[in-house]
């Protein structure tokens, strides 16, 4: 009852709201139809009744001057200028103005002054003040001048006295009283108003509008922009207004005379309240209708709606057999169907989500999840198990060979293959791309080590995939329970270490050692730590000598990389650099000995240590663009000459990207830096390839050094190096220098530079100083 209650009062909801959106828009629309028709009426209205008051004032201008005019032709009044009887000229100036309805009269003579004035502030004699406004008029053919006077609007006409030369000049002024603007109003039907600014102080405002209205209109008068309509409202009345400037004696606006036009717009809007009480009207029935036809209409479906929530209910709390029973063929009926079509959907699609989140989509194998859920079960058992963690090692190269379809068909087939191999007790299981994990059930390590061996051999057998010959090097793991472990995540772990020892073995195959997990994690953590190392103060680079052989001198140094890390102490550079170099981190590194090796360099040279410094360079290093321009800055920043520094850089190095490679060796040759081949005799070029690179030293690899022997094969390598680098223009630095006897015969053969324990071991940027003071030791070359 209460769902059908509830339903019923949804859908009378939703329709009473959708009709008042409807009434209310159409409502909405309605008024702003019914406001823009008002107020385009009234523009029309205002535009019109503009040109009616200009007409109207044109017209008022002419009779004036008319009369003005015979009064000027006069004989007696001519006369009696001629002989400036002034008192027959003021009774003559009463007379006709009283006849003409002028309130203002003045007899100017030829040069603007006053003859005979009626007003008291423009007294006789004085200049007339609209003299130059009125001529302007007349020299435009102006019938009359409209202008403040007296605090309010006036309308001049003026007319000259002949006799028959021009003797005088009569001017009349008609004050724009109420009575003038009602007359405008009863012509125009707008609202009139008149405003005279005087000294820039307005006068009394003449209008058709209550009193009480008065200061807000001449508030808006002004304001408001000239000749432009705009909507005002005066108390509780709207408007249409536009002001106009009729007069503007100064042009600095303090003399003026304002006319406001207005069209009234409530009397206009007042013709459509019928119209709005219908829609009211109309409104209401709309809404009574409809709330009695979605109450019916509500009660015809409530029933249905309420079997088909319950039966969604029923398929929320995971019954997909119990199917929805409804005899009807409309809609609803469609909808029992969809519903029961559905719930079957939800039960077949549940099944296979509950397979997939336990097994491999690619190959139908068990994933990491169950094959951990069923490890663990075997752990809780006390059953004795093993796991072996087997992945692919040349799966990239295949997968590049035959691509996507193909490998994938290869998986398939590996994931076959291996479960047909194992008990049907043991679990095959696929962790990712290229690994399986294999769980042996009551199976030791030596029986594990058996397996394994069996499945490599078979892995290894070519089988052909599409139109390619494959073969798999495979590498295996193996741990065991209880052997190696307790917990599932544990074995898994340990199994993962040994996998990827087994890697660099070369059978391949490794069962788990104690303690692997423990150096698992020191590498762990020095890759963490090494990023932060610099920031931390925990690097230092350490300065080994290098002998200039013929001067007996020490001119050079290489920069050696040290770090002492706050757990581990001092880790060896063997370890950490190639920790770097694998993890992305050595430019982190590079970047700081370049800038570290100047900063020193600097603090030498202001100590009077002139000495060049040899730093390493890595391949990824070479592969950036940038380098080039990080050094340019830092010789710029610290000041050091760019021939102080050399980059050392290894044969493997240049080849792994030659081109790329000899466009950054090029740019840091630009800036001056002496570039060095390191190791020189490890890698696979040779000497014809030092023709391309920009470099002007070589140096021989300590393994060749460190025993070298007049008879040793290693002399034969290392003389002929020394020849053919000479002849190429390159020096020869030999390091890895122990032994006196070493050094004697790198003196015989020219070698050019010498580098070892025998000169000296690496020192701190301090001792380094100390040693540089001291005497070389000679000729034993004392170790330091």
């Amino acid at each position: 009852m209460n769902l059908r209650t509830s339903f019923q009062a949804r859908i009378a909801s939703v329709l009473i709201v959708l009709l008042l959106v409807v009434i209310g828009a159409l409502f909405f629309a309605v008024k702003v139809a019914t406001g823009d028709a008002v107020q385009r009426q009234a523009r029309e209205q205002l535009d019109v009744g503009t040109r009616v008051f200009e007409g109207l004032l044109d017209i008022r201008g002419k009779r004036l001057s008319d009369a003005v005019q015979l009064l000027a032709a006069d004989f007696g009044f001519r006369d009696a200028v001629a002989s400036a009887d002034s008192a027959t000229i003021r009774s003559v100036l009463l007379n006709h103005g009283a006849r003409i309805n002028a309130s203002d009269m003045f007899l100017l003579g030829m040069d603007g002054k006053v003859i005979s004035s009626t007003v008291a502030e423009i007294p006789e004699g004085s200049r007339f003040r609209f003299d130059k406004p009125l001529r302007d008029a007349k020299n435009n053919k102006q019938a009359m001048l409209i202008v403040p006077l007296q605090g309010k609007p006036h309308l001049l006409v003026e007319s000259t006295v002949l006799a028959p030369l021009p003797i005088g000049r009569v001017v009349m002024g008609f004050a724009m009283d109420v009575d003038f603007a009602q007359e405008l109003r009863s012509l125009s039907g707008l609202e009139v108003s008149f405003l005279a600014v005087e000294k820039s102080h307005p006068g009394q405002l003449i209008s058709t509008l209550p009193e009480a209205l008065h200061n807000s209109l001449i508030e808006l008068m002004l304001k408001a922009p000239q000749s432009q309509m705009k909507m005002s409202e005066h108390g509780e009345l709207n408007f249409l207004s536009q002001s106009l400037m009729l007069a503007n004696v100064v042009s600095d606006g303090s003399e003026q005379v304002i006319a406001l036009l207005q069209s009234p717009l409530d009397q206009a809007l007042q013709a459509f309240v019928p119209l709005d009480e219908n829609i009211f009207w109309i409104t209401l029935a709309a809404l009574i209708a409809s709330l009695i036809g979605t109450l019916l209409l509500a009660r015809s479906v409530s029933l249905p709606v309420q079997a088909l929530a319950l039966a969604a209910k029923r398929i929320g709390d995971g019954d997909y057999a119990t199917p929805v029973i409804m005899k009807r063929s409309d809609e609803l009926g469609m909808l029992a169907g969809a519903i029961n079509h559905m719930q079957h959907g939800i039960a077949v699609r549940e099944s296979q989500l509950a397979h997939n989140a336990l097994h491999d989509v690619l190959t139908g194998l068990p994933n990491r999840a169950l094959v951990l859920e069923r490890l663990g079960s075997a752990i809780s058992a006390e059953r004795p198990v093993a796991l072996l963690y087997l992945g692919i090692d040349n799966f990239r190269a295949i997968r590049d060979g035959i691509g996507a379809e193909g490998i994938d068909l290869l998986l398939q087939e590996v994931g076959q293959r291996l479960q047909d191999t194992v008990r049907s007790g043991d679990t095959v299981a696929r962790l990712n791309a290229d690994e399986f994990l294999l769980l042996l059930d009551q199976t030791g390590s030596e029986g594990a080590v058996g397996v394994a061996d069996q499945l490599q051999r078979m892995l290894s057998d070519i089988q052909r995939v599409e139109s390619h010959d494959i073969s798999l090097d495979t590498c295996i793991g193996i741990v065991s329970y209880p052997d190696n472990g307790d917990a599932p995540q544990e074995l898994l772990q340990r199994a993962a270490i040994a996998r990827q020892d087994a890697s660099n073995l070369p059978g391949r195959l490794q069962i788990y050692e104690d303690g692997r997990d423990l150096e698992h994690q020191r590498q762990i953590t020095l890759i963490r730590d090494l990023r932060k190392a610099a920031r931390n103060g925990e690097l230092h680079l350490h300065y080994q000598p290098k002998l200039d052989i013929r001067q007996g001198q020490v001119r050079q140094a290489e920069a050696l990389l040290r770090w002492n890390h706050p757990q581990f102490g001092n880790v060896s550079p063997a370890e950490f650099i190639t920790l770097a170099e694998r993890t992305g981190s050595i430019q982190i590194l590079t970047n700081w000995v370049i800038e570290e090796a100047m900063r020193q360099l600097a603090e030498w040279s202001r100590r009077g240590l002139q000495i060049q410094v040899s730093v390493n360079i890595s391949a990824d290093d070479l592969l950036t663009g940038d380098l080039s321009d990080r050094v340019n800055g830092l010789l710029k920043m610290y000041r050091v000459p760019a021939e102080q520094l050399v980059f050392e850089i290894t044969e493997s190095a240049v080849m792994r990207e030659p081109e790329q490679a000899l466009k950054v060796l090029n740019r840091l040759r630009e800036c001056g830096i002496s570039l060095s081949v390191d190791d020189f005799g490890t890698g696979y070029s040779s000497l014809a390839h030092l023709k391309r690179l920009p470099v002007q030293e070589l140096k021989i690899d300590q393994s060749f050094v460190r025993n070298l022997d007049e008879t040793s094969e290693d002399a034969v390598i290392v003389r002929s190096t020394i020849e053919m680098s000479h002849n190429l223009g390159l020096k020869v630095v030999a390091e890895g220098v122990e032994y006196e006897h070493s050094l004697r015969l790198l003196e015989r053969w020219h070698c050019d530079t010498a580098q070892g324990y025998l000169i000296s071991r690496p020192l701190s940027a301090a001792a380094f100083e100390a040693w540089m003071a001291k005497p070389l030791t000679a000729p034993s070359m004392m170790v330091h």
